[in-house]
């Protein structure tokens, strides 16, 4: 996203958000003067607090996936006993909504940021497994025999070809998946915890009617979204140059 594009959305929500403000006119639906005041009062206070929490989850959660889908994902690609073995397995957990699973992730790991981080980051798992394992499977096979016909060995290939095939893959998948990930993390710490940007929104804004700082809170969370995807985009570009005419 280019950032004369991103300006010129941004301009058009805040014209469409005063708009319905004025229309509305309702102490629940604030414009965004009202609502950026109290934002920029409280990110250096209370909400800049919640934010780093939500940040270090949803960032934790991010690294953790990456770091064990990977692996496992270049396993199965160039492994074809071992992917028709898990791939039976693999087929029946994706689909399956994993928040549904928050409640026993709670009792077994507690309401602290162990939980949130886990919920987060097996969501991210399986969709980074599933690109990485078809990235490393559709390799050109002549591509791998002559990296090996100069001696290359398996962590050669895993360094040299799997990898760097792989990587505008997760990227990809990563960008997808912030805005899960942002949901899913609004969604944990909605209960059963007392920081976060969801705890922020539902308990210490929208529970005690503070509907201009309830706002603040879900500005705050977009702005999450939006710097990690940012990031990411930009983790593409320097990590996979070669894909700029593609972008």
């Amino acid at each position: 996203m280019k950032w004369r594009e991103f300006l010129i959305g941004l301009a058009a929500t805040l014209i469409i958000w005063q708009g319905l403000a004025m229309l509305l006119n309702r102490n629940v639906f604030p414009p965004p003067t009202e609502v950026l005041v109290v934002f920029f009062q409280q990110i250096w206070g209370d909400l800049g607090r919640h934010f780093l929490v939500s940040a270090w989850r949803v960032l934790a959660a991010i690294v953790l996936a990456v770091i064990v889908a990977v692996p496992i994902g270049l396993g199965l690609g160039q492994t074809p006993s071992l992917n028709r073995l898990f791939s039976p397995l693999i087929y029946i957990a994706h689909p399956i909504p994993k928040i549904v699973f928050l409640p026993i992730i709670l009792i077994l790991l507690g309401s602290g940021d162990v939980s949130k981080i886990f919920i987060i980051g097996i969501i991210l798992f399986f969709q980074i497994l599933v690109v990485v394992r078809d990235e490393a499977v559709q390799l050109r096979p002549e591509l791998i025999l002559s990296v090996r016909s100069i001696g290359a060995g398996r962590r050669a290939l895993f360094r040299f070809v799997y990898f760097p095939a792989t990587i505008p893959g997760v990227l990809t998948a990563l960008r997808i998946s912030v805005g899960t990930a942002i949901a899913v993390l609004f969604f944990a710490e909605s209960f059963a915890t007392t920081s976060g940007l969801g705890y922020y929104i539902l308990v210490e804004s929208w529970g005690i009617l503070r509907y201009a700082q309830m706002y603040a809170g879900v500005l705050a969370m977009s702005l999450l979204g939006l710097i990690l995807y940012f990031f990411i985009d930009t983790l593409d570009k320097r990590l996979a140059p070669w894909r700029k005419d593609e972008r």
